[in-house]
């Protein structure tokens, strides 16, 4: 569904308050069944996508949840209380925690193994992994249990005293906060507040490379596949592309001019967003600025996009941009005084945001339009 059709039809519009709609929404994840969110008071919340019900919470964790991930009836999450949970979010049953970090898991990949090639050196873990960084400045990879493994739910006390069984290796190197992590095939590239980005081998826990151009902490990280290539955003204001293979800095992408927190590429279309209000569009292969989308004097919160579209989201609004001229075509939301997430499909964009002091779930669907507003007012509410 092109940029086209979002500007100029009014979508239906679901918004429902937040299960703990006095916390902020950490992450967001859905398919066309359900809305899964996670905050930072402890819980999972998965809703029903057609009419917001709450379907099911999932509890456990001790301390706020940073991570999430899920696939199937196989839901991962990490949390501040140190562990990763495995859950069975049909059954709203944890099976089994993940323990062994001494601080807060703060990102989190589920790995698949490849297709193809009985070479391939993932083939001795016979399974998908689960990557987790943390504040303890490691890395662990994990063998991820399986339908029909037995429960693995250790007490706290057993935790501090025997080793997880489902750890495969741990990755130290890094000397501060794990902050951003991605992964691929048998790499993953971390980024972290000692000021380096990181290049792994999973198959062995090995450091790869050590990219340490960057002034000031590493906040974000995105992998290139289709060049061999990662880009990291720091606080130093820089965006750098880093090759692979080489092991080397490619490209100083300059413009921003504060903290740079959210890296995505896609479609071949490189964005991010900095604290200086601006998100800017970037052409991958050669570094070079395509366009700077300007937010006023508020922060871009989070984002989401496609060949066609962004949709932004920062205090007051959630807008719609033309990807490809960078230009503001509408507001897609107005009433709101924050926006914590925001996703998008064909269909859909999902959107946690704070009004009136509270959190709220909002679903714009696009196939389902209201009586157009003119001027691009916000849709109206239907429930």
């Amino acid at each position: 569904m092109g940029d086209s059709t979002w500007k100029n039809i009014t979508p239906a519009r679901l918004s429902f308050q937040a299960a703990d709609p006095k916390h902020i929404v950490t992450c967001l994840q859905f398919d066309s069944d359900k809305i899964v969110t996670c905050n930072d008071n402890r819980n999972v919340d998965i809703y029903d996508i057609k009419t917001g019900a709450l379907r099911t919470r999932l509890q456990g964790h001790e301390g706020g949840v940073w991570a999430l991930r899920y696939f199937g009836n196989t839901l991962v999450s990490a949390s501040t209380d140190r562990t990763v949970r495995v859950w069975d979010h049909a059954k709203a049953e944890c099976t089994h925690i993940l323990h062994g970090h001494t601080s807060t898991v703060r990102c989190l990949e589920v790995l698949e193994l490849p297709e193809s090639s009985d070479s391939s050196p993932l083939r001795a873990t016979q399974q998908p992994v689960i990557i987790s960084g943390s504040r303890d400045s490691t890395m662990r990879i994990w063998r991820l249990p399986q339908p029909g493994d037995e429960p693995y739910l250790p007490s706290k006390e057993a935790q501090g005293k025997e080793e997880c069984p489902y750890v495969l290796r741990t990755l130290a190197g890094h000397t501060h906060t794990v902050r951003a992590m991605t992964a691929y095939g048998d790499t993953i590239v971390s980024g972290s507040y000692d000021r380096t980005v990181r290049v792994w081998k999973i198959s062995t826990g090995d450091e790869v490379h050590k990219f340490d151009d960057h002034q000031a902490k590493v906040y974000s990280i995105a992998l290139d596949r289709k060049r061999n290539r990662c880009i990291s955003g720091s606080m130093d204001h820089m965006v750098k592309i880093w090759c692979l293979e080489k092991g080397i800095l490619l490209y100083n992408l300059e413009g921003h001019t504060s903290l740079v927190g959210l890296i995505s590429l896609k479609e071949d279309q490189l964005l991010t967003a900095s604290a200086d209000s601006t998100l800017r569009i970037w052409d991958p292969e050669t570094g070079q600025c395509r366009g700077t989308l300007t937010e006023a004097a508020h922060v871009i919160t989070t984002f989401d996009h496609d060949h066609d579209k962004i949709v932004s989201g920062s205090q007051g609004a959630l807008k719609l941009w033309n990807a490809k001229t960078a230009c503001f075509e509408k507001y897609l939301l107005t009433d709101l005084s924050g926006v914590w997430q925001v996703g998008f499909d064909a269909q859909r964009c999902i959107v946690a945001a704070q009004r009136g002091g509270d959190t709220y779930i909002e679903v714009l669907d696009f196939s389902v339009s209201s009586d157009p507003v003119p001027g691009g007012n916000p849709a109206k509410v239907t429930q």
